[in-house]
């Protein structure tokens, strides 16, 4: 982070070394049961002090080059957010097709001018938040690296975890149709995201994110329907 920046840390209840690692680098550390990824950083978001707010999840870091951006941004005055992109990682290689690259997200936002969206936004099943900024919204040159996936099993395991808690979230108005038809699209959209969104030229990961992003939206649909 900027030298003098201030820092918080909003912790879920963690059982690891997260509150002492962070006390000793100086962050104001919070601990609160987990209540959903949109409440979360809402409620992290009221307790920030500082004119403007920068987000960071656990498994993304700032890069260099974001790092001296941010310190010679002057933001004009009618500009309330800005978008910044990510570099995810899978398995040990930053991925720049099948629709991962170069996913901008509203990160940086003069504090009090953003509110977040997410589905089923009230409950712990909330996923897929963006901030919504209330005025302009530019975009930053250089990314943050989103270590996503360390492992094809780290994929695995989330994948199943977030399809479950978007069922859970969709649970009572997925029909038998939907869900056929949902599976029907998956070799269109795995395709697409193969070769119109270049997934290919990042090899067998390529392959695989684009196989696994094409299912998403099926599995989510068995998921909620099977119950």
């Amino acid at each position: 982070m900027p030298d003098g920046a201030w820092r918080l840390v909003y912790d879920a209840e963690s059982s690891d070394g997260t509150s002492n690692i962070a006390r000793a680098l100086g962050a104001s550390f919070v601990s609160v049961p987990w209540r959903g990824f949109a409440q979360a950083r809402s409620d992290a978001c009221v307790m920030v002090t500082t004119p403007w707010t920068f987000m960071l999840d656990a498994d993304e870091r700032l890069t260099p080059e974001l790092r001296d951006e941010l310190l010679a941004l002057d933001p004009p005055a009618d500009v309330d957010g800005y978008l910044v992109a990510r570099k995810n990682v899978f398995c040990g290689r930053w991925i720049r097709g099948a629709g991962w690259w170069p996913d901008r997200l509203v990160r940086l936002f003069r504090s009090g001018r953003a509110r977040i969206e997410a589905r089923h936004a009230e409950s712990p099943a909330s996923l897929h938040e963006t901030w919504i900024v209330a005025g302009r919204c530019e975009q930053l040159k250089s990314p943050i690296e989103h270590q996503a996936y360390a492992t094809s099993a780290d994929y695995l395991r989330k994948f199943a975890h977030y399809t479950a808690l978007e069922a859970h979230g969709s649970r009572d108005r997925t029909g038998a149709i939907a869900v056929i038809a949902a599976w029907a699209v998956v070799p269109i959209r795995a395709a697409w995201l193969l070769f119109a969104r270049g997934g290919v030229l990042d090899g067998w990961r390529g392959l695989y994110v684009s196989v696994g992003s094409a299912c998403y939206p099926a599995v989510v649909k068995w998921k909620a329907r099977s119950g």
